[in-house]
This record gives C-alpha cells, sequence and structure tokens, in this order.
C-alpha cells in the first residue's frame, strides 16, 4: 500500500557515503524537523541527471530559507551516490540516500519495477514533504512524467 497524506514515515535503515558506508535512521532523519525527499529511478540516469537533481541543487537556497532540509532518494548503493553527488556539484547539506536493496521504498509503496529495462526494483519518481515524520504533502510522478516532483513544483505547494 502507497504511503499516504498523514501517514509516519515507515522505519528503515539507509546509508550514506560519509568516512565509509554510514547508516541513516528514518526516524533520526525526519524526526523534530521539515524535510523534502525526492526519489529518483536512478543516479546518473537522462532525466534524473539533467532535470530532478539540477533542480533541487539550484534550489537549496529556497529550501534552506523555510527551513527545509532536502534529502535525495535512489535504489543504489552509497558509493554510486557519492560519485553522483559529486558529478552534480550537490551541496554538503543536501543527504543522498542510498536504498541499495529497496527495502525504503517498498515500506513505501512507491517502488517501480524496472525490469524490462534491465534495471530491477527501482523507486517511483516523486516528492514528498513531511514534518516530524509525518506525510504533509506528496507528489508522485505517472509513468514518463515529470512534472510534480520537479523543486519549482514543491516549493510552490509548500506551506507558506
Amino acid at each position: 500500500m502507497t504511503i499516504q497524506v498523514g501517514d509516519k514515515i515507515p522505519q528503515a535503515t539507509l546509508n550514506v557515503l560519509r568516512d565509509g558506508v554510514q547508516a541513516v535512521d528514518t526516524g533520526e532523519l525526519f524526526g523534530g524537523r521539515k524535510v523534502v525527499l525526492f526519489a529518483v529511478p536512478g543516479a546518473f540516469t537522462p532525466t534524473c541527471s539533467a532535470k530532478h537533481l539540477p533542480g533541487y541543487v539550484e534550489q537549496m537556497d529556497a529550501f534552506r530559507a523555510r527551513g527545509i532540509d532536502v534529502a535525495c532518494l535512489a535504489v543504489n548503493d552509497a558509493f554510486v551516490m557519492s560519485a553522483w553527488a559529486r558529478d552534480q556539484d550537490v551541496p554538503a547539506d543536501m543527504h543522498m540516500l542510498a536504498d541499495g536493496n529497496g527495502a525504503f521504498t517498498q515500506a513505501l509503496g512507491l517502488e517501480l519495477d524496472a525490469t524490462a529495462f534491465g534495471m530491477g526494483l527501482r523507486a517511483k519518481r516523486f516528492a514528498l514533504y513531511a514534518e516530524d515524520g509525518v506525510v504533509k504533502q506528496l507528489h508522485v510522478e505517472a509513468p514518463g512524467e515529470f512534472k510534480v516532483s520537479a523543486a519549482d513544483y514543491v516549493l510552490e505547494h509548500l506551506p507558506a
């Protein structure tokens, strides 16, 4: 079942690369703060690298000004997410979260079966806004679309 507005972010452990692979607990990441989490089907893929991640990089100051943390999620490993962050000049305060086995993505109910493209299980393209671990907004893209999970769209729809 897909997570809904009003639901609590599921408990999971994700990974980041900081002096080796480090575990990140979703309870700690989302607890007591405002977070926009956006997910991409894969690091280094065309739309993700040309539009999705760059949009959030460009808008980081606007999110910071609103006191909102930003996190990027992909069903990739922490090494790939770190390399992609370097390639895309991602600021150090954007969380580049690796969901290597897709467990968190599946717990959200936002997995994408990309086996037909040789990519296995991936995340659907989406963005959510959470306050203190509770989903306040959820924007899931239709297949092949890139509109409602874009940084500009999410910024326009955040509460004042």
